[in-house]
């Protein structure tokens, strides 16, 4: 596996939420507000708001599959510039259950009310997996490859 270096300092945001529906709301929330700083919501609208959906399904999922009591969750954002690939967005989300790793459903029942969350993460991420942390604890991320975004020349 070949490293890259990237092409400028990465920018990154990580917070520690609790694992409860109010703190997905709040990644939610912060996520949101991350990516508008960076300005993605202007110069890359549609990867701007996979993004967010991402993060509600991992959070979702973090507070869900990977709850333990007393322990939260945390999201970590990255935009990176590399030669190869451009600029990066990378979304993670870890919690303390490194026991249940995620896993693409093989089929879905059409009136079940949960199952389609990684469904979506593999359509919408250019990339994405799991990490081991420790102690048992794992995160789960998925990239976003964010287009070239040229200008038009001015006009006389």
């Amino acid at each position: 596996m070949t490293t890259e270096i990237p092409l400028d300092r990465p920018r990154s945001h990580t917070t520690t939420l609790a694992a409860t529906p109010k703190g997905a709301a709040i990644c939610r929330r912060i996520a949101r507000r991350q990516l508008t700083v960076w300005g993605i919501n202007f110069s890359h609208t549609e990867p701007f708001y996979s993004a967010l959906l991402i993060v509600a399904e991992l959070a979702a999922n973090a507070i869900s599959h990977g709850r333990v009591p007393g322990r939260g969750f945390e999201l970590h954002l990255a935009l990176t510039t590399t030669v190869r690939r451009g600029t990066t967005l990378r979304i993670e989300i870890s919690d303390p259950r490194g026991d249940r790793l995620p896993a693409l459903p093989t089929a879905h029942l059409p009136n079940a009310q949960s199952g389609r969350g990684l469904t979506l993460i593999d359509a919408l991420a250019d990339r994405w997996g799991t990490i081991p942390r420790h102690p048992n604890s794992k995160s789960v991320w998925a990239e976003l490859d964010l287009p070239t975004v040229t200008t038009a020349p001015d006009a006389p």
